[in-house]
């Protein structure tokens, strides 16, 4: 008996260890079958929660830093995979070309991808061009008026859907949209209040308007079938919000004064 107890002891203890690292192996299989964690973002000057921008050395924004803590606790490389907005990542997701992102969620989406916890909750509204005597959505809301949004998103889809008489065009990118609005060749936009007041600020006689017609949420996704994947990311992010790694994250990116809103109201 007192032979047998060690072997079993060391049996017990040999499977543990045979079975921990596995289990992160098969996990960094299916999460980076590549070797490095390539995290979809999408880039523009509209920095915020979501957005992404180019910088000298590389990529800044809230989902570059927490792609990077993802991969470190992972204990493997970061690469970022760039898109023009979050329609291009949500159309690449059966391509495989990426396995995790962050980026708005509505249920178009979840039937293409598999989403974890929300991060951020925005409320949409629209910026109206400079000289624009439109105060509120009733004014907004008319026939021949020209309202533009970024192309296959959630916000586009809810404009559609809240506006009855206004014209909804899609484009590409944010950048192109600036310059329309701008120019006076449309008369709206429609975003996120912060990233809107922010535009606000760099074209002089736009304004924001008050009203919110839909609250825009935010949150980590994987492709879909990659329940490791999933249980992983929606950990990761849970701690993200209660360690601080979210809340620096929005530091380092221009959103100090930005609460952390993680439900609707």
């Amino acid at each position: 008996m007192s032979h047998q107890m060690p072997t079993l002891a060391g049996l017990v203890l040999g499977a543990m260890m045979i079975a921990m690292p596995a289990n992160a192996d098969a996990l960094k299989d299916e999460i980076a079958p590549t070797g490095k964690l390539r995290v979809a973002i999408a880039i523009s000057p509209a920095g915020g929660a979501f957005w992404s921008t180019k910088t000298e050395s590389g990529y800044a924004g809230v989902p570059v830093d927490l792609g990077k803590a993802m991969a470190a606790q992972l204990g493997i490389p970061v690469e970022y995979v760039v898109h023009n907005n979050s329609g291009q990542i949500v159309d690449a997701t059966s391509k495989g070309t990426w396995d995790v992102t962050f980026l708005p969620k509505d249920p178009e989406r979840e039937g293409k991808m598999s989403f974890g916890p929300i991060y951020e909750v925005a409320d949409a509204t629209y910026i109206v061009k400079p000289g624009s005597t439109v105060t509120n959505f009733a004014s907004l809301d008319q026939p021949g008026v020209k309202i533009a949004a970024v192309n296959n998103t959630t916000t586009m889809r809810g404009a559609i859907a809240h506006l009855k008489n206004a014209k909804v065009t899609g484009y590409q990118t944010y950048d192109e949209i600036a310059g329309l609005l701008k120019s006076g060749e449309i008369d709206a936009f429609a975003l996120s209040r912060e990233t809107l007041n922010d535009m606000a600020r760099k074209i002089p006689g736009t304004r924001v308007l008050e009203e919110t017609f839909k609250q825009t949420v935010t949150a980590v996704a994987v492709p879909p079938n990659h329940p490791q994947s999933l249980a992983f990311a929606s950990k990761f992010l849970t701690e993200a919000i209660t360690n601080g790694t979210l809340r620096k994250a929005y530091d380092s990116n221009g959103l100090k004064d930005s609460p952390i809103r993680t439900q609707t109201k």
